[in-house]
């Protein structure tokens, strides 16, 4: 018998966005510095020359010390963007966050008038965005796709920034997710 995760999945935003808004946003700023520069100092992100990165909403990780830090010290970084009126997404290149234009469900965006597609993926690392993460490093995202049809053919390292709150035991997960290797927080670092 196959069982319906949805519900749970489902439940699980609801709370996870609940607890993210009743942040303050001193705490928040507080947590989110804390995970950049912990994800800064990885010896991962040393390592790579491409960071893909997204671009964080008001109630996500905030983002935006990694990409300067990654554009100040000569990586090349790329930003999702989603196909429009597809599932998928493409990560284009960004030099500074200029180059972003407001698109899909009100994310900032590569303009892809201004940038260029991203077709090498050797040597780069992943930065995946979710609402909650289990300490085998599976996550739970919005529920839309884009992340997980995005790596499934991704062969690079995936690391999740969230806060440590907001990991689980266990969260339901198909068996076509993907685990990330690391996972970030503000208290400490998870290798899965």
């Amino acid at each position: 018998m196959i069982k319906d995760i949805r519900p749970e999945k489902k439940a699980l935003r609801a709370s996870s966005l609940e607890w993210r808004k009743n942040l303050s946003r001193n705490e928040k700023q507080r947590m989110d510095f804390k995970i950049q520069n912990k994800f800064l100092t990885l010896w991962k992100f040393r390592e790579v020359r491409t960071v893909l990165v997204y671009c964080s909403k008001p109630l996500e990780v905030d983002t935006s010390l990694i990409i300067e830090r990654a554009l100040s010290v000569g990586k090349t970084v790329a930003a999702p963007r989603c196909v429009p009126g597809t599932r998928d997404m493409e990560f284009y290149i960004i030099k500074s966050c200029d180059d972003l234009v407001s698109g899909a469900f009100g994310v900032m965006e590569p303009d892809p008038e201004k940038c260029e597609l991203l077709r090498d993926y050797t040597s780069s690392v992943c930065i995946v965005p979710a609402l909650m993460y289990d300490n085998s490093g599976y996550r739970l995202g919005y529920g839309k796709g884009y992340y997980d049809r995005f790596l499934s053919a991704y062969n690079g390292a995936c690391i999740g920034l969230v806060y440590s709150s907001l990991i689980k035991d266990d969260l339901p997960h198909g068996k076509y997710d993907r685990k990330v290797d690391i996972i970030v927080t503000e208290k400490d670092n998870y290798f899965c």
